[in-house]
């Protein structure tokens, strides 16, 4: 027997309810999270930026270098703060995306910017002084400048969040669906460029400590331009003798064994020596025992052309990672 009203149900007007409820639920918290963006953006202008400028306390260049275009965010976000009150969702976030260049100029700045502050913390004792004040400000709860200065990437990212969301609950005869649409797809482009960026900027870190732990004249030069994936200790089985643990260094298209230098041998002293470059677009990988998963480790099998290395570890998890990061190499050479 149905329900009374059973009959009557609609599924198209019970899905449109559904939209709505989530649209509603997502347009709140774009909202209220664009507020707290705005005073956050509005505290680092006018307690860091705004006072600089007027003190002299930092050069036009190290202010440019730290904050990018922070004041021009600030401003794109008080444009798009009144459309959001007022309800007009994509008028206001069309109007969001010309300002997007601004984002990826940021992103692009941002390891510049953490080098400066480090810089200037430890070389400016008039900075450093200014810092600690305003950071004991109340309206700062605490928050440090070097939290602050990542604001504008981790709004970027739940701009995307929200406005695909926002887009995906509207329905398609709404007046703002096209603009919400092509909201959405100018942020998510903007997002997955400004990752990019990152990803270069956390491999040069890589590449660069690398380049500072190997020793010599050979070694110059090696990182430059390579993707790293990963570094650790490995044994080294030989033909003959006892195995002789040396460090790795893997990047996309080359495999680097260092044997490290003599702790005696104090200008070098923690660095490592080149023993060897090993192509991946050549290797041939083969686990020689280690599939068990059990405590005892395993063997891996490296062919190239004109050497076979057996690398062992002891540890199995370790040595699943290898694996892991040495088919990745191995497979960005062959594609």
């Amino acid at each position: 027997m149905e329900s009374p009203g059973s009959s009557t149900r609609c599924p198209l007007q019970e899905q449109r309810a559904r939209w709505e409820r989530k649209r509603a639920c997502t347009a709140r918290e774009l909202l209220e999270t664009e507020r707290r963006y705005q005073e956050q953006l509005g505290l680092v202008a006018t307690y860091f930026l705004g006072i600089l400028r007027a003190k002299g306390t930092l050069r036009l260049p190290e202010r440019q270098a730290l904050f990018g275009p922070w004041e021009l965010i600030y401003g794109a976000s008080q444009d798009l703060l009144p459309y959001l009150e007022e309800g007009h969702w994509g008028q206001g976030l069309e109007g969001f995306c010309t300002h997007l260049e601004l984002y990826t100029q940021f992103a692009a700045n941002a390891e510049r910017s953490r080098t400066t502050l480090e810089k200037q913390l430890k070389r400016n004792r008039r900075f450093r002084r200014f810092v600690w004040l305003q950071e004991g400000r109340p309206e700062f709860g605490g928050l440090q400048l070097q939290d602050l200065l990542p604001l504008p990437l981790q709004r970027l990212q739940q701009y995307e969040n929200l406005v695909v969301a926002l887009a995906e609950n509207t329905s398609p005869t709404s007046a703002d669906h096209q603009q919400l649409t092509r909201a959405a797809r100018l942020i998510s482009d903007t997002a997955q460029r400004v990752h990019t960026i990152a990803q270069r900027q956390r491999n040069d870190q890589h590449l660069r400590r690398v380049q500072a732990l190997l020793s010599g004249r050979q070694a110059k030069g090696l990182t430059s331009g390579r993707w790293f994936l990963r570094q650790g200790w490995l044994l080294v089985v030989p033909p003959r003798g006892k195995p002789r643990a040396r460090m790795f260094f893997l990047f996309t298209d080359v495999l680097l064994m260092a044997k490290p230098r003599p702790p005696l041998h104090l200008p070098q002293s923690g660095t490592f020596a080149c023993r060897a470059l090993y192509p991946m677009a050549q290797c041939q990988l083969h686990r020689v025992f280690g599939h068990s998963g059990g405590p005892c480790g395993g063997v891996l099998s490296l062919s190239f052309p004109q050497e076979k290395l057996l690398l062992m570890s002891t540890d199995q998890e370790e040595l699943s990672r290898w694996y892991h990061s040495l088919t990745l190499a191995i497979g960005s050479q062959k594609n």
